[in-house]
C-alpha cells in the first residue's frame, strides 16, 4: 500500500536556516556550545548580582513579548508554503516590469512570510519567469511590509501604530528603490544562478499539492514546516535578547551616549547589529524597542529595516539563488539606501 505523504524531507521547497555545508554546520554547533557555556558561567558566578537581575529581566521581557508573534508567523509561513501555489503569486503580479515592482514590494500584505521563508518562494518565482526587479522588491519588502510585522512593531513600542506604519512605509519605499535600481543595472542572466540546479531536491510543496494526501496531510506538513521555522528563528531571538540584555546591563547609558556621539555612529552601530544578530522580522522590534532610552529613533528604525533585508543568514541563503555580482550589488545598495534614509529621518525629526 502506497503512502499518501511525501517520501522524505528531501522533497521540501522550504529551506530552513543556513546552507547545510559541513564547515558551516561545524561552526554553527561550536558557536552554539560556546554561547551556552558563557550563559552557564554567568548563571553560576553572577546570578546573585544586581546586574544579572537586570539582564534576566531584560532578556525574559524581550523573549516573552516576541514569542507569540514568532509562533504565529511560523504557522502562517507553513500554511502559505503548502497551500499557496507559486503560480497564484505570479498571476497576481501585473505584466509590466515597473508596475510589477511596485506591487511586489507590498505583496507581503497578502502573503505574510518572514525573511527565511521568502527566499525559497522567490527562487521558485524566478524559475517561473518573474522579472528580476519584482523578485528583489518582494524579497526585500515582504518580510517588513506585512500585517504581522505591523502589529508586532506596534506592540513592541507600546501600541504606537504610527511608528509601526512608518516602518512599513520606509521598508516599502526602500524595497521599490532597490528593486528599480537592480532591474535597471542587471539582467536575469547576469544576476541569477541556474535556478534549475537548486530546484530538483526542493519539491516538497509540489509533492504535497499534487499527491493524494488530503487536507489533514497537507495541514500536517504545514505544521511541520512551521515547527522547523520556529526552531530556526527562536535561536536568533535568544541571541538578540541576550545581546540587548548585556548591552543594557554592562554599558552605562551615559557612556553609550558618549561612545555614540553622533547620529551617524548610532545608525551604523544598529545596522551592524541587525546584520550580525540575524533576527526574525516578527521579533526584531522588541530588541530595537529595548534601546528606546539609549539611542535615537532613526538608529532603532535602521535596525528594524535593514535586518529583514540583509543579515548573515540571508546572505548565506542568497548564494543558492544569486551570482556573487548581484549579492555584492544588492548588499551594498541596500545598506547605503537604508543608511541615507535613516540620516534623512534623523534630520527631519520624529
Amino acid at each position: 500500500m502506497k503512502s499518501t505523504a511525501p517520501a522524505d524531507d528531501a522533497c521540501c521547497a522550504h529551506t530552513h536556516g543556513l546552507p547545510s555545508t559541513a564547515p558551516t554546520m561545524r561552526l554553527t554547533v561550536l558557536l552554539q556550545f560556546a554561547f551556552i557555556a558563557i550563559l552557564a558561567i554567568l548563571i553560576v558566578f553572577y546570578r546573585h548580582t544586581p546586574a544579572f537581575a537586570t539582564f534576566s529581566i531584560t532578556f525574559v521581557a524581550i523573549f516573552l513579548e516576541a514569542l507569540p508573534f514568532m509562533l504565529l508567523g511560523a504557522a502562517i509561513g507553513g500554511l502559505i508554503e503548502v497551500f499557496v501555489s507559486k503560480a497564484v503569486i505570479l498571476r497576481i503580479l501585473p505584466s509590466g516590469r515597473l508596475s510589477a515592482i511596485l506591487l511586489a514590494a507590498g505583496l507581503g500584505m497578502v502573503f505574510p512570510v518572514c525573511e527565511c521563508a521568502i527566499v525559497p518562494v522567490v527562487r521558485r518565482l524566478f524559475a517561473k519567469g518573474l522579472p528580476l526587479g519584482a523578485g528583489i522588491a518582494f524579497l526585500l519588502g515582504g518580510p517588513i511590509v506585512n500585517p504581522l510585522v505591523f502589529f508586532s512593531t506596534a506592540v513592541a513600542y507600546g501600541n504606537d501604530f504610527r511608528l509601526a506604519g512608518a516602518r512599513l512605509l520606509i521598508g516599502y519605499l526602500i524595497a521599490v528603490m532597490v528593486g528599480f535600481f537592480i532591474d535597471w543595472l542587471l539582467t536575469r542572466q547576469s544576476a541569477l544562478v541556474s535556478i534549475a540546479s537548486v530546484l530538483p531536491g526542493d519539491t516538497h510543496a509540489n509533492c504535497v499539492a499534487t499527491g493524494s494526501g488530503g487536507l489533514w496531510t497537507k495541514t500536517a506538513w504545514a505544521m511541520r514546516h512551521a515547527a522547523a521555522d520556529f526552531v530556526d528563528i527562536s535561536r536568533f531571538l535568544v541571541f538578540g535578547a541576550v545581546a540587548a540584555g548585556l548591552l543594557q546591563t554592562l554599558v552605562v547609558r551615559g557612556e553609550l551616549a558618549e561612545l555614540i556621539g553622533s547620529p551617524v555612529a548610532s545608525i551604523l552601530l544598529m545596522m551592524s547589529l541587525a546584520v550580525l544578530l540575524s533576527l526574525c522580522s516578527e521579533a526584531d522590534a522588541f530588541v530595537a524597542a529595548s534601546f528606546r532610552t539609549m539611542l535615537p529613533l532613526a538608529a532603532q528604525m535602521a535596525f528594524m529595516v535593514l535586518g529583514p533585508m540583509l543579515d548573515l543568514k540571508l546572505i548565506a541563503m542568497y548564494f543558492r539563488m544569486f551570482r556573487k555580482r548581484l549579492i555584492l550589488v544588492l548588499s551594498t545598495t541596500t545598506a547605503v539606501v537604508v543608511f541615507l534614509t535613516m540620516l534623512l529621518m534623523q534630520g527631519v525629526g520624529p
